[in-house]
């Protein structure tokens, strides 16, 4: 339509020629619609424009600001359509469905929402800039408006507690909550990342914007853009929260906040500050016990692998290494672990940075490296303890590595993480450490590799029809194909629309059998100790992704955006 409805404004004598050129010119260089650009570039009022192309095509002109427009009616047409054509769905009558546009002329669209909806389209013309604010509105994530948020929030079971020594008091925020529009703001905040199960909350300032994320299931959502106005004293709020020194700017600052919720709950919320170009960036990681869920047979490990798995934490001594990448639920399986193991008859000592959770009969030592205390020198003092069982944050170098191979060797077992890319690998990275390759082999009983594949929603989860090249390359046998059901995601209220709830974990566990040991001893490649650990029954994490694909718990997007394919 650009070229005609220029030419039809000229016609009009609503603008001129020269403007029109003008507008084409800009176009051919930013692209965009020739509408919208001479309504940028001042040419013609917007409410100008619209009424034009109401007149011009037939059809009413509408104010989507003065309409609430229904879920179910914003549900029909997918947010990446309403985006492609800049098009909303404002209203359900029968058979029709009435469509705001900024081009009335657009048949493609017309004939687009047509066959993906079923029904006839009724077109009403509206601005590109309401359609784009309703688009934003309706569509994304971000909830109602910070006034909307103010006035409708009820905090008054929200309190503070005060870390200070340990038993701390309980600071009451109902009192300011009424004259400090901020700490409403920020309780809301909190509050709502932990209903929707965020496991961090990202407070970023930008030159000329400032938005708060929530990381749900491991994608990052914006939920909120608060008034600029606010951004020191929100900062700031946090900050006093956790006990941080407000007045220092310039460098990253940790420290810790926790809320007294209603009927006795309690949660954590570790904090990060961080000096950005712009003011400081706040992250917030979410640590709700509740939530944690240490029942092994839950957390997503195969029948076998979860056997393996309990025969090397059960003997007396030994090493057991869990590795994957910074958020791949190594923690959470280590504590599992430890839960299993928390008997009265053991001495059990971690030394964590940080300690995330806290567990009756285990003794926890959170690391300070500015005062030399890492996890080598907690792993000395530990060896001088009488210990049964000592978990190890994270080997992160040779001193670390040595101590706790000896510990392993000499009566003691032992679990820790690495950062590698999968259990074979491992075996390599220790040697590249510079532990001798008949150490790892006598203290090692098992590695466990693992990744966080996002879990299908079960409420709308649907058949996918993938073709059969694409299960191939993903790593399905070929007799496999057919008799099984792959499904996607579709997106409904219990999921917010995103097609996923929840988070599975997939997992390798590789115990150290015999014929490893003799291949770690002969000095043999990564690939070869995993062709030989698969002919002992190994499974790998795309062989674990694809058994979750297989059961229906997870996306074949998922499992293959997760996991590496099994090459040789």
């Amino acid at each position: 339509m650009s070229g005609r409805l220029g030419e039809l404004l000229v016609r009009e004598n609503l603008i001129s020629l020269q403007q029109l050129q003008k507008a084409q010119d800009e176009q051919r260089k930013t692209g965009g619609r020739i509408g919208s650009l001479l309504v940028k570039q001042g040419s013609i009022a917007e409410g100008d424009l619209t009424n034009f192309l109401s007149k011009q095509y037939g059809v009413p002109a509408i104010s989507l600001a003065d309409f609430d427009i229904d879920d179910e009616v914003i549900k029909l047409i997918p947010k990446a359509t309403a985006e492609k054509h800049q098009i909303v769905p404002v209203n359900r009558a029968g058979s029709s469905l009435i469509v705001a546009m900024s081009d009335p002329s657009n048949i493609f669209a017309i004939d687009d929402i047509k066959f993906l909806t079923g029904y006839n389209v009724e077109v009403v013309v509206a601005s590109e800039q309401a359609i784009r604010e309703a688009i934003e509105k309706y569509y994304s994530e971000r909830g109602p408006s910070y006034e909307d948020l103010i006035s409708g929030f009820d905090d008054s079971d929200v309190a503070l507690i005060e870390d200070g020594d340990g038993e701390g008091d309980v600071v009451d925020l109902e009192r300011s909550a009424g004259e400090a529009p901020v700490v409403k703001l920020v309780n809301l905040i909190l509050l709502d990342a932990i209903k929707k199960g965020a496991s961090d909350i990202h407070v970023e300032p930008y030159e000329k914007d400032f938005r708060v994320r929530f990381r749900i299931d491991g994608v990052l959502y914006e939920v909120m853009k608060p008034p600029m106005k606010l951004r020191a004293a929100i900062i700031s709020r946090l900050k006093i929260m956790a006990s941080l020194d407000i007045s220092e700017r310039r460098l990253p600052q940790d420290g810790r906040i926790k809320l007294k919720l209603g009927k006795g709950k309690e949660m954590d919320f570790r904090v990060s500050v961080c000096p950005t170009l712009f003011g400081e960036k706040v992250v917030l990681r979410l640590l709700d016990k509740s939530n944690l869920q240490l029942d092994m047979t839950k957390l997503g490990f195969e029948e076998q692998q979860l056997k393996d798995f309990l025969e090397a934490i059960d003997r007396p001594y030994g090493m057991v290494l869990v590795t994957g990448p910074t958020g791949s639920g190594k923690t959470t399986t280590l504590y599992s672990a430890l839960q299993k193991l928390n008997e009265i008859s053991w001495n059990i000592s971690t030394a964590e940075d940080p300690v995330e959770f806290n567990f009756f009969g285990i003794n926890q030592v959170q690391m300070h490296e500015e005062i030399g205390l890492n996890f080598a020198a907690a792993l000395r003092s530990f060896l001088r303890q009488d210990p049964d069982i000592i978990m190890v944050g994270e080997i992160r170098d040779f001193e670390t590595a040595e101590i706790g191979v000896k510990a392993a060797l000499t009566g003691h077992l032992v679990l820790s993480t690495l950062h590698t890319n999968d259990a074979p690998g491992t075996v390599s990275r220790l040697l590249n450490m510079g532990i001798e390759p008949f150490l790892v082999t006598a203290s090692l009983n098992a590695i466990v590799a693992q990744r966080l594949c996002r879990r299908l929603c079960p409420e709308c989860k649907r058949p996918a029809a993938p073709d059969e090249q694409a299960l191939l390359d993903a790593g399905f046998a070929a007799e496999e194909i057919g008799t099984f059901q792959v499904m996607e995601p579709a997106g409904c209220k219990n999921c917010n629309d995103r097609g996923y709830r929840g988070r599975v974990a997939v997992y390798e566990v590789m115990p150290l059998w015999d014929g490893l040991k003799e291949l770690v001893i002969n000095g043999s490649s990564t690939a070869e100790l995993k062709q030989e650990a698969i002919r002992l029954g190994f499974r790998t994490l795309r062989m674990s992704a694809l058994s979750k694909v297989k059961g229906g718990m997870t996306s074949l997007a998922e499992a293959i955006g997760n996991t590496a394919p099994d090459k040789f």
